[in-house]
């Protein structure tokens, strides 16, 4: 699965990196979260949960232009697919991951894994493994993060689905308090290495398949499962890292570093197997 995250770049790295036409992060846009967003909306979060608003690019006509041509857009979405059926919000939370085996059969996922895929920018993920040899104070197998990037790229893109929901109670519909725009990350088994942190991993796109993935018009059942095929497997670098990323409070730059040997209890070498700390 993919529950946490880090999106470091600002929304004018991001611009250039995906070639976007028009940058939208500062619009107004619904919430569902109780309290203020910290990081701000847009700002670096080297700690993405789920429920927060993330940088998300996706291509379709901008609203209110004259031309319907579809442009690439830089926008702020919530995490937590909402199905535009759902009585309230609340489904979201339990939606951030999509199965990339499942997607197109899904109700929830089928409609938007034809014509409202996204990409959804980061620097890597966060994964929790298991430890086989060591137990926590509640007699459950110890947890130790690990961070997950490409290191020649700083930029990745997961692929995302988005939809939106429709909020009955506010009577207008250009009240931007009316629509919840949501995203999912699509999920895949994870390679070999990886497999030793956790079974699944975030489906990450390669740059030759941004354009199909993001054109609406591609909506062929088979030729989206062919940009879900994963690709060759070694892009990918994990280390463990503080544990203080378990909280979703913990926030900046310091989560990347590497945690200390020392500090590693029945923790697995996702690389050689090897069982590292007492």
């Amino acid at each position: 699965m993919c529950g946490r995250y880090a999106a470091t770049a600002n929304p004018d790295e991001l611009v250039e990196t995906f070639d976007v036409d028009l940058d939208a992060t500062a619009e107004p846009g619904r919430s569902v979260l109780a309290n203020p967003q910290t990081p701000a909306p847009g700002r670096p979060d080297y700690n993405m949960a789920p429920t927060k608003q993330a940088p998300v690019v996706l291509q379709r006509p901008e609203r209110g232009a004259p031309a319907r041509e579809p442009i690439r857009q830089l926008r702020l979405l919530t995490w937590g697919l909402v199905p535009p059926w759902s009585p309230d919000p609340r489904a979201g939370v339990r939606m951030i991951n999509a199965r990339a085996e499942t997607v197109l059969e899904s109700r929830a996922y089928s409609g938007p894994a034809r014509t409202r895929r996204c990409l959804v920018p980061a620097r890597g993920w966060y994964e929790w493994q298991a430890s086989p040899v060591v137990m926590d104070d509640r007699s459950k197998p110890r947890k130790q993060p690990f961070f997950i990037s490409d290191p020649e790229h700083d930029v990745i893109a997961f692929a995302g689905l988005y939809e939106f929901w429709r909020d009955k109670d506010v009577p207008e519909a250009d009240d931007p308090a009316a629509w919840l725009t949501t995203f999912t990350i699509i999920t895949t088994a994870a390679e070999s290495g990886l497999d030793r942190i956790h079974d699944r991993q975030p489906m990450v796109l390669p740059a030759e398949r941004w354009t199909d993935w993001l054109d609406s018009e591609v909506t062929d059942p088979s030729t989206v499962a062919e940009l879900l095929v994963p690709v060759p497997a070694g892009r990918f670098r994990a280390y463990p890292v503080s544990r203080a990323v378990n909280s979703s409070r913990s926030n900046g730059p310091q989560l990347l570093d590497p945690a200390p040997v020392e500090d590693l209890v029945g923790v697995v070498d996702p690389e050689t197997g090897e069982i590292v700390g007492g």
